[in-house]
């Protein structure tokens, strides 16, 4: 498999690109490029965060560990002591970043349901929702948010599978077949469970229509023109 600075690396160069070819068709301006280069870099590093102390499941459990501590800052400010305030998100800390982090560690498996297309559609849709819900941005937006999430998760996985041909000796190596895979085929409890969890996010995403005219109404013509001249 690929190490760390590699999937980082490819999935920034490939974010970056889509975000370029995106701001030139117009579907977003500018201002949107790294924001989405970014979501699409974190999106290349979401498939290895089952793998224990990996870097990117140590980066998410900082980050929500942060966010939490926010979100009791944000709650608790006006209603408690500043020594008190100071304990409870100390505690709100290490429970997130290690206390979750080794109950996640646990329950998952090294390439197993989260290294599938079905977890890339979850964090797709995942990120659709956050963006709309809590980020506040518009459902053409919100959606775009979510498929440059799902195109660094895809390239981490194809980037993956690259690394288990042995191109030299054209031959497939003993982990070949485990990184790009619909689902866990080796643990179905897992992958009902996050089906249900895709589909109850698919209902609460926003509309996709305002995409779709959006994507409709590009410039692909005129870009094409551009690149073949």
């Amino acid at each position: 498999m690929a190490n760390f600075n590699t999937h980082l690396f490819i999935a920034s160069v490939v974010g970056t690109g889509a975000a370029l070819v995106a701001a030139n068709v117009h579907l977003i301006t500018n201002n949107d490029i790294p924001w989405l280069v970014f979501l699409g870099t974190l999106g290349g590093l979401l498939p290895d965060i089952d793998a224990d102390n990996s870097k990117p499941v140590k980066i998410l459990f900082n980050v929500l560990a942060i966010m939490g501590v926010a979100a009791t800052l944000y709650k608790l400010k006006d209603s408690s002591a500043p020594n008190q305030l100071l304990l409870i998100m100390t505690g709100i800390y290490l429970f997130i970043r290690y206390g979750m982090m080794s109950l996640f560690n646990s329950l998952t498996v090294h390439r197993g349901v989260f290294h599938s297309l079905l977890a890339a559609l979850f964090f797709a849709l995942l990120m659709t929702c956050i963006s709309h819900r809590f980020l506040h941005r518009d459902a053409s937006h919100a959606w775009l948010n979510g498929i440059f999430i799902a195109l660094g998760f895809i390239v981490h996985l194809l980037l993956d599978e690259l690394y288990s041909t042995n191109l030299a000796n054209l031959r497939m190596k003993k982990s070949f077949g485990t990184a790009l895979k619909l689902f866990s085929y080796n643990n179905m409890t897992a992958s009902i469970l996050m089906t249900i969890c895709t589909i109850m996010l698919y209902w609460v995403t926003p509309s996709p229509i305002p995409l779709i005219k959006i994507w409709k109404g590009a410039q692909w013509n005129n870009y094409l023109a551009q690149v073949t001249f």
